[in-house]
């Protein structure tokens, strides 16, 4: 319908002694009343648009960072690959040289005069004491290149309860030691997800690790309250796994660099653990977070692959 919007203005700007058309003042009433109301609508509109324009925003700035991040780990795993090469043939002929140092002083006779029986143990000590750092030594270089290492995950039909059983294996000597209560949650009939179970396995081995370690008995810690938890289950083509341990948990201010290579707050270990699994996360096209929670809480959410694209797997 065309309406005559000069006329009916017009109508409105009447003189005191004319009289307005009824007809034509409620048309007017109703233009203006349509107005407002596509006026408020709009209003509306821009007030959502612009919301969503800044949680765009904040999307797009959260995934640069986590894209920033991944490139620095990228040319930081290349530098460490250079080095860990370079630190590993010397350390080679370290230990193959400390090796026979042992052997030759356990084949002396602690009668030759020439050096005393005190001298002859010691240097065996000491030699032995060389061939222990050297394997320190070694394993560092293992991470190291463990952590710089391309990743490609080659996702096949595997039993979520098989993975996590088979990864708290490998640390069930010290979980029992320690008198740790393990519990594995799975749902049941247990899930069968494509995913890459070796590197799974390797995440859930440093995750496990740093666990247990946590929860090294202490006086301040009944030995009832020391449990692991690993959990696992799958939502909406999502494969979520947590570790959840009942240690003193992650300090505030570590929160935001626990994943950094060489970080770590012990005497021990290379701080590559919890960056290699971050890798391979990150591999995966997931996400890993850190929470407090009665101890610390790590949960792995990762994008499942149809199964009928994978292999036979575990």
């Amino acid at each position: 319908m065309v309406v005559d919007v000069a006329g009916l203005t017009e109508t409105m700007m009447v003189g005191p002694t004319e009289s307005a058309d009824p007809r034509r003042v409620t048309e007017l009433a109703g233009i203006i009343s349509s107005y407002n109301e596509a006026t408020e609508k709009l209003l509306k509109s821009h007030e959502a648009l612009g919301t969503e324009v800044l949680r765009l925003q904040d999307e797009l700035a959260s995934s640069d960072a986590q894209l920033q991040r991944s490139r620095r780990l990228a040319a930081l795993g290349a530098m460490a690959a250079g080095i860990a090469h370079e630190i590993r043939n010397p350390l080679a002929a370290i230990q193959l040289y400390a090796g026979m140092l042992v052997e030759d002083l356990d084949g002396a006779d602690d009668s030759d005069a020439a050096v005393p029986p005190e001298r002859m143990r010691s240097a065996a000590t000491n030699a032995e004491k060389i061939c222990g750092l050297v394997r320190g030594l070694n394993a560092v270089v293992s991470d190291v290149l463990s952590f710089s290492r391309d990743i490609q995950p080659r996702p096949v039909d595997t039993d979520l309860r098989a993975v996590l059983l088979k990864a708290a294996d490998v640390h069930r000597p010290a979980i029992d030691a320690a008198g740790i209560d393990l519990r594995i949650e799975v749902p049941s009939p247990t899930p069968r997800v494509a995913v890459d179970p070796v590197l799974i396995h390797q995440a859930l081995l440093n995750l496990i690790r740093n666990a247990v370690e946590a929860m090294e008995p202490a006086p301040s810690r009944p030995d009832d309250a020391r449990a692991l938890t690993l959990s696992a289950r799958t939502a909406a083509a999502r494969l979520i796994i947590a570790v959840r341990d009942t240690g003193s948990g992650i300090a505030t201010e570590d929160v935001d660099r626990i994943f950094n290579p060489f970080f770590t707050t012990r005497n021990t270990g290379t701080g590559l653990g919890l960056a290699i699994v971050h890798r391979i996360v990150d591999a995966h096209g997931g996400a890993i977070a850190v929470a407090n929670d009665g101890g610390a809480v790590f949960t792995l959410n990762l994008p499942l692959a149809p199964l009928a694209e994978t292999g036979a797997g575990s």
